[in-house]
């Protein structure tokens, strides 16, 4: 499994359950790396997609504590060894942990990789990503070039779990 998310310098993800920042390069990697994957995110994010509607192209899992919970469109499971179950048979690297942070830090044991959009801005965020850098089980391994979007700088980052 993999993760995918975008983070703010202090690993700030989000804020009133909406993104930090909309940046069209970051959201066109997300689309082009999780079409035809399959994504898994929990309640909370479900709900602030557009229409609440599943992401096209891709299989959508929601992860929620709430039994009962049912979406159009999504297959649900209502605890981590249900969502094993799920996505039993499925390459690890079709698989993409798409948050909230309760999700990511719930699942990143299960991921060998993480994409991460490092923002070199702070943001006033709510929500948080664990801090890979001083995670001695994860390792930096991939750092794009700097990216800029008007006035922010970024780097796409891939770090990979080295106790999986």
């Amino acid at each position: 499994m993999q993760l995918i998310a975008a983070a703010d310098a202090r690993w700030g993800i989000g804020k009133d359950g909406k993104l930090l920042v909309s940046i069209p390069a970051d959201m066109k990697n997300f689309k082009t790396v999780t079409s035809g994957k399959t994504v898994i995110m929990g309640r909370k994010t479900q709900e602030s997609l557009p229409g609440k509607r599943p992401l096209a192209g891709r299989r959508n899992i929601i992860l929620t504590r709430q039994a009962d919970y049912a979406a159009e469109g999504f297959e649900t499971a209502s605890g981590v060894e249900e969502l094993l179950k799920l996505i039993e048979g499925t390459d690890p690297d079709d698989v993409f942990c798409i948050g909230g942070a309760e999700i990511y830090r719930l699942l990143l044991p299960y991921c060998d990789k993480a994409l991460i959009t490092r923002i070199d801005h702070v943001y006033d965020a709510d929500a948080f990503l664990p801090d890979l850098d001083e995670d001695p089980a994860w390792k930096l391994v991939e750092e794009s070039d700097e990216q800029v979007f008007f006035d922010l700088t970024y780097h796409f980052c891939t770090y990979q779990n080295t106790a999986v």
